[in-house]
């Protein structure tokens, strides 16, 4: 049974959900409704939670942090020397190397971390092990890069360290409002609690671990964050034919490709977004991180105004017509319909067969607009059984030209077959991930408790290459670094590989290493501009 987190199972206090995470993908957790223990308590009178329940998880209640934080003029001046880009990226032995000096916090709770030794992973070994997820997390996880992907700069600022996390620990406790001013700290908690998995939220007015101190509670609200979208197979399972629920293949996940091509293209084309990062989410789907600072920056008003533009199929499977565009066909949607055409002639007729029995077919012709019409193709379909759904496609257009309807309207049946295309093809978000700024998201390269798979980037310039099946799994990376034998060329050589570079996840951290520094040197441009031209005026 799900159950907050008590003092005996964390060694400090915490805040913490009492009801278990539904969805076992962990794709998203709303700001909105998160219960404290002492609410839910309230509320249903079912937690055994103490007083101390209620108060946050800080770093002061596990350690020193609080006695030993240098004070910001002291940071401030640590870190005023300017850092290349370039010199960022250079070949580091550990991920501690954007720990800010001047916080070298000792944290009492956390006992000093062991030299990495093997874990032999074996055919029982499972992504839920505490020793494996450990590993995977002291080994594998890109911490330098994460930080530099969420902070935007080298330099700690509170575009990190104002960001909420929320950590969802081996026993369903789930922590709100963690945050951390270095990924150095970050990393330590997580090695600390050693969650199965984390979110990330938005950046706050100020630090969320705090916001019980202020004298308003306005005070404390959101201000920036990525905007995200999520695509699930499981909505499409009125059209897979080949899985459904948690399971995936090859063919259904043609829907998740058509997706980033139609989604990708409109956010850079029709809204001028430039940093779009698409993470696979570990089982069935993907989600999209716009990193662009004006995406950051928006409100939920013109959140919901983009993720309305995008939001084409409306309704449930039970609603009728799905698909009601307006003609002339907007650009956006026209050249959705260029994208996705080839897909539906080869991944939806072919590879799903949509229509195959009578029960199917009937669909089809309930999105038909001529009476006439239909009952000429059921009758056809009906005397011929197990006749494709590409014939069944290319019947319609066969019998609409045999003159079978005195009264049929071509133009009527031509857009009819247009929205068809759209409803058997076009993305399905999940619209209420868009629509918030303070929308908790699972972090990229985490672990998918369910399958074991690394949440990887996906590449759009070749995300038809992607195979969700073949995704690095956490046991099968340990093995790795456990069987890397250094080639003979390199061993006289000094560079230290870290452990990720020895793996089948160097691809994917390689990749995530590229956007991050695109997004840093686009931000550090944009200051300098802003910065000279702010002299410029002065001079005047």
């Amino acid at each position: 049974m799900p159950h907050s987190v008590t003092p005996e199972e964390v060694s400090t206090p915490v805040e913490a959900t009492t009801s278990q995470i539904e969805n076992n993908d962990g794709e998203t957790q709303m700001t909105e409704g998160t219960l404290t223990a002492a609410e839910s308590e309230e509320q249903n009178g079912d937690t055994q939670a103490t007083d101390s329940t209620n108060e946050d998880i800080t770093m002061g209640d596990v350690g020193a942090e609080q006695k030993e934080q240098p004070s910001e003029e002291s940071m401030t001046a640590e870190t005023k020397p300017e850092v290349k880009l370039e010199d960022l990226f250079a070949d580091m032995t550990s991920d501690d190397e954007f720990a800010d000096p001047a916080l070298d916090v000792k944290v009492s709770s956390s006992p000093p971390e062991a030299p990495f030794s093997p874990v032999h992973t074996g055919p029982i070994s499972r992504a839920s092990d505490s020793d494996v997820m450990r590993s995977f997390y002291q080994r594998l996880f890109p911490w330098r890069y994460l930080f530099q992907w969420l902070n935007h700069s080298p330099t700690p600022s509170t575009d990190f360290g104002h960001r909420e996390f929320a950590f969802t620990l081996q026993n369903d406790a789930y922590l709100r409002y963690q945050s951390f001013r270095t990924s150095d700290l970050l990393r330590k908690d997580v090695l600390r609690l050693n969650p199965s998995r984390f979110e990330i939220g938005p950046v706050y007015s100020t630090n969320p671990r705090d916001r019980k101190t202020l004298r308003k509670a306005s005070a404390f609200k959101p201000i920036a964050k990525e905007l995200c979208f999520d695509i699930d197979l499981t909505d499409y399972d009125d059209i897979r034919t080949c899985c459904d629920k948690a399971n995936i293949c090859n063919k259904c996940w043609q829907f998740i490709t058509m997706a980033i091509k139609v989604i990708d293209v409109a956010l850079r084309e029709d809204f001028g977004f430039k940093h779009i990062m698409w993470v696979y989410s570990g089982r069935r789907g993907a989600h999209a991180w716009v990193c662009d600072k004006k995406a950051r920056l928006m409100d939920d008003q013109k959140r919901r105004a983009i993720a309305g533009y995008l939001e084409v199929i409306k309704g449930g499977t039970q609603s009728g017509k799905r698909v009601n565009v307006k003609r002339p066909l907007h650009s956006h949607v026209a050249r959705s319909l260029d994208i996705l055409k080839p897909y539906f002639e080869d991944d939806v007729l072919q590879g799903q067969d949509p229509w195959e029995t009578d029960e199917k077919f009937a669909r089809l012709l309930e999105l038909l607009p001529d009476r006439t019409l239909n009952e000429a193709l059921k009758k056809k379909w009906s005397s011929a059984p197990g006749r494709s759904s590409t014939s069944k496609w290319a019947d319609i257009h066969t019998l609409a030209k045999s003159g079978v309807s005195k009264a049929l309207d071509t133009k009527g049946l031509r857009d009819a077959q247009q929205d068809i295309i759209l409803e058997y093809t076009y993305p399905r978000l999940d619209i209420e991930v868009s629509k918030h700024l303070n929308h908790l998201l699972k972090s990229p390269f985490v672990v998918h408790p369910g399958t074991g798979r690394v949440c990887v980037p996906i590449d759009t310039k070749h995300c038809e290459d992607f195979d969700p099946l073949t995704a690095p799994t956490i046991t099968d990376l340990l093995r790795e670094i456990d069987e890397w034998e250094a080639p003979e060329e390199a061993e006289s050589e000094d560079k230290k590989l870290q452990d990720w570079e020895k793996t089948s996840l160097k691809p994917y951290v390689e990749y995530f290493r590229s956007f991050v520094l695109a997004l840093m040197r686009d931000e550090k441009d944009v200051k300098v501009k802003r910065e000279r031209e702010e002299n410029g005026e002065m001079e005047f």
